[in-house]
């Protein structure tokens, strides 16, 4: 079996934190996305990147994965787990039943996952429910445009199992969420004998955006100010979903400062959500001797000290 070195997808370092992580995924995750990536490969890409994620980007489960890294993730010869690996408490076992992804073998034998799109509970007459991954961007939970969904349910007929391909679309509504689950009845495999077909289940799985962060139904983006424009105040054009907005910048604003644009981030049941501008002071990355003068000539002009609270008396 394949060891899947799950930092090597994301192209990230063994020791990378959590933002480096998550930020590796986002830009990967919308790069192969099947609905923008036409090549051939792109979707096995994404499910590569976002197993690795699903175990990195928790730090219990990704403290197991490093025990596996470490034991044998640089072998040539094949890759197998601890003899005790199955017996050991923590991911094998008790996490196995959050995971409804299309996951590699690799992920399938050590922390079994499952695996499978299918669930086996059922009964021997009814059809099987089938359950799958629906990738959204953020720009479709404000439409209910129908997305075309594409699936593999398991058939037993005579006592043969066999695949069985299956298309349909799917308006999905306005407003989901991240790991909403959505039932569509009768979807799924066929029933045996006159028994009723299976359903269908949804699971949503909001693709990350490159410029918002998702806080519930609101967004958040960082706005990258100049520090004249954070000084002097400005008007910008910020992005939304919907399109780019303008914003007024007031004089003297500080980073790390919000701003709340009502109304523009995620739908919900009961309305929107709002879109906060998160201000961010950034400094060119280069200058010259002309530049260096005159920011010296602002230094002794400004009489500022930013850390002025540091010196008052407690």
């Amino acid at each position: 079996m394949e060891f899947k070195d799950y930092y090597a997808l994301l192209g990230v370092e063994p020791d990378a934190d959590n933002k480096t992580i998550k930020t590796a995924y986002r830009k990967l995750a919308r790069k192969y996305h099947p609905d923008v990536n036409p090549d051939s490969g792109a979707e096995d890409k994404f499910k590569e990147v976002a197993e690795a994620y699903e175990v990195l980007k928790d730090a219990g489960r990704r403290a197991e994965y490093d025990e596996l890294f470490r034991y044998g993730g640089s072998r040539d010869n094949g890759f197998e787990a601890p003899p005790d690996w199955r017996s050991s408490a923590g991911f094998g076992s008790a996490t196995a039943e959050q995971f409804d992804g299309d996951f590699s073998d690799f992920f399938t034998s050590m922390f079994g996952a499952g695996g499978s799109h299918f669930h086996q509970q059922q009964s021997v007459l009814r059809g099987q429910d089938a359950e799958i991954e629906m990738p959204v961007f953020l720009e479709e939970t404000l439409t209910d445009i129908p997305k075309l969904v594409e699936y593999v349910i398991h058939m037993v007929e005579n006592g043969q199992r066999y695949d069985r391909k299956k298309s349909l679309k799917v308006k999905i509504p306005m407003g989901v969420t991240d790991g909403e689950r959505i039932r569509l009845k009768g979807q799924g495999g066929a029933g045996q004998g006159g028994s009723p077909s299976g359903d269908l289940y949804l699971h949503i799985r909001l693709v990350p955006h490159p410029l918002f962060d998702v806080e519930g139904h609101n967004l958040v983006v960082t706005v990258p100010l100049a520090p004249w424009e954070a000084a002097l105040g400005t008007k910008i054009a910020i992005p939304t979903l919907a399109g780019a907005i303008n914003l007024t910048i007031a004089p003297n604003s500080q980073s790390g400062k919000k701003l709340r644009i009502k109304g523009k981030g995620l739908r919900s049941k009961s309305g929107s959500g709002d879109l906060y501008a998160l201000l961010k002071v950034v400094v060119p990355a280069t200058s010259n001797d002309d530049v260096r003068d005159l920011w010296k000539a602002l230094s002794e002009k400004a009489c500022f000290d930013p850390r002025a609270e540091w010196s008052k008396p407690s």
